[in-house]
């Protein structure tokens, strides 16, 4: 059975030396009012989160994998084995209102906290941390847009965890495109309406855990517009509360059937029925997506957060496979009188592994980095640094969701690949993470989609003002560390790649204006993702070798901790980060090659190219 330890070295590291979180916190009065930046004490809760999910989550996983959920006949569906119990653990300890609004019961901690507890959970048990990961989206969209009478009666059971919570979008004919969607609300003449259609794939759509369920629901109110501009989003609960904010009477949302799915078994992923449902109108009319967008980027960077939190994982075994698994002899020997050497020892499989542990820390780093970043958006008190925030947040989102999910699949499948066979056989548990990582690059838009929101939406759009911003900071980073010793070749190869990402973003930005328009933006986003997110990971490779060096000459590397993150660095440089040089390449392609003879090539006769 795969085993878990949680980081705990490296994120103390990220967060008290990279970040200096503590010290930017203590400029936040929400959270010195609330007692809750303080070093020691969010060091302590760390502790306790490693505690909790590598003592109760890491057990469930594969018993989870292995039974997956049951659906009975009247639309009720029990959990795996131990799902239960374990959130009631989770419940009990406080842990479903860690970053949540003192006001309805939150404890008020940084989202920098909370942040890791979900990495933590990902890595532990991805299937179960999403039912407590639903409900963090639904909380923060009720908060944000809901009516004080909605966030009084729903949010203090949220926040408490007895009751969980979902958002229904997608529909059997409408995934990415919701504008067309069909489920329907008709007022029923006392402020509320009623709720009738099909949704899909609604991850912790119906379950055992927890004694309600509550709902976010885009649908389409009678004489709306169509598209995207006529959705509204409704708050259906499973069970209506009372006046007094207990369970009621039973509302019309069925669970129809769960899906049958290559990965997350543990998770209900249920088909809802709804059937002229009561639901309440959360926000404005026409503006549900608006609003959904705020659950949809909180989601975002949960679902890189599962990538980060599968690799990390999935690393940690494959090196301890490594360093136990005999193999062939190599020159020196290391185990002079043994018949063969640890796979360790052999550069391929250190190629695995360091892809491994250098796309894991670097993903680590950024999520952490744009979670503090979400600390200041929401409550710091200088307007402009909020704005900053916001913007980079903005900026990054799309690259946390797709670059870290396509890297963690990656390092899921290497990791495995260290196993050679084994890792194929289900008792080794390489397979379940292989297969579990699959659904990040999927969900929560596709990771083609987080590329066209990236390039189309968050550069192009605003004329690549928040590029630019980003730009800056890496400017000046590079021109004060150019000539350092250490990390001088870093600086210089972080520069010419930025300088590079702005030249390519101009290129496809005068194509984008030309004929082929939108569709030029189409073929480039997602290698231009991709490299932005090399530059993302570089800057922070860069950094983090620099500190790690001071702390070297300091003579503060006992443990080897640093020695590490230099080593790691010098690999990123050498053997990832040059992807940069063929996805520039097949950016400045365009849209040339992907314009071919349609009936030739794909046998359609709707060909948008003649003959």
């Amino acid at each position: 059975m795969p085993t878990y330890k949680a980081p705990l070295r490296d994120i103390k590291f990220l967060m008290n030396e990279l970040l200096d979180a503590p010290a930017e916190l203590a400029q936040i009065p929400y959270y010195t009012t609330n007692e809750t930046a303080d070093a020691d004490l969010m060091s302590q809760v760390l502790d306790e989160a490693a505690r909790f999910v590598e003592g109760e989550l890491v057990p469930l996983n594969a018993i989870g994998d292995k039974e997956g959920c049951v659906r009975h006949d009247n639309g009720d569906v029990t959990t795996p084995t131990g799902f239960k119990a374990a959130y009631d653990k989770y419940r009990a300890a406080g842990w479903t209102a860690l970053d949540a609004d003192p006001t309805y019961g939150g404890q008020g901690m940084p989202h920098l906290i909370s942040n890791v507890l979900v990495e933590m959970m990902n890595s532990a048990n991805v299937a179960w941390s999403m039912y407590p990961g639903l409900s963090h989206g639904a909380y923060s969209a009720l908060h944000a847009v809901g009516s004080d009478a909605l966030k009084d009666l729903y949010l203090p059971k949220i926040v408490s965890g007895e009751w969980t919570g979902t958002m229904c979008l997608t529909e059997p004919h409408a995934g990415t495109d919701l504008g067309m969607i069909r489920t329907k609300a008709v007022g029923n003449g006392d402020g509320s309406y009623a709720i009738s259609g099909t949704k899909i794939f609604i991850s912790a759509g119906e379950h055992d855990m927890a004694d309600n369920i509550v709902h976010l629901v885009l649908a389409r109110l009678e004489g709306s517009p169509e598209g995207t501009k006529g959705i509204s989003l409704f708050l259906v609960p499973k069970f209506i509360p009372t006046a007094d904010g207990k369970v009621g009477e039973r509302n019309g949302v069925v669970c129809g059937s769960l899906e049958h799915k290559m990965g997350i078994h543990g998770n209900a992923t249920a088909v809802l029925n709804f059937d002229q449902a009561k639901g309440w109108l959360v926000g404005e009319i026409n503006k549900g997506m608006n609003h959904m967008f705020i659950m949809m980027n909180a989601a975002r960077l949960g679902t890189g957060l599962q990538g980060l939190g599968l690799g990390e994982v999935a690393y940690q075994n494959a090196l301890a496979y490594a360093k136990d698994r005999t193999q062939m002899r190599h020159e020196p020997r290391v185990n002079p009188g043994e018949q063969a050497d640890p796979i360790l020892i052999h550069p391929d499989v250190r190629r695995m592994l360091l892809t491994g542990k250098a796309y894991t820390e670097a993903g680590r780093a950024m999520a952490m980095w744009l979670a503090l970043s979400i600390d200041q958006e929401h409550h710091h008190p200088d307007e402009a640094k909020r704005k900053e925030a916001a913007d980079l947040v903005a900026l990054l989102t799309p690259i946390a969701k797709a670059f870290m999910t396509d890297n963690g699949f990656n390092v899921a499948v290497q990791s495995q690949q260290v196993f050679g066979g084994h890792g194929y056989i289900q008792e080794w548990g390489m397979e379940q993470f292989v297969r579990d990582a699959r659904i990040g690059q999927i969900y929560e838009g596709t990771n083609g989609i987080q590329a066209l929101d990236l390039l189309g939406r968050k550069v192009l759009m605003d004329g690549g003002k928040k590029l630019q911003k980003l730009a800056g900071t890496l400017q000046e980073f590079v021109e004060e560390n150019e000539s350092d010793e250490h990390i001088g070749d870093y600086a210089t190869q972080l520069g010419k790649a930025a300088q590079q990402l702005g030249s390519l973003t101009m290129v496809i930005g005068q194509k984008a204006m030309g004929e082929g328009g939108a569709d030029e933006v189409n073929a480039a986003a997602v290698d231009y993702l991709r490299f932005f997110g090399h530059v993302v990971y570089g800057y922070l490779w860069a950094r983090m070798a620099k500190i790690a060096h001071e702390q070297i000459e300091a003579g503060n590397d006992k443990d080897g901790f640093y020695t590490a993150k230099v080593q790691t660095a010098r690999f990123y440089f050498a053997k990832l980060f040059p992807e940069i040089k063929s996805l520039a390449t097949t950016i400045k392609a365009g849209n040339e090659t992907l314009a071919v003879d349609d009936r030739a090539v794909f046998n359609w006769e709707g060909a948008l190219v003649p003959a």
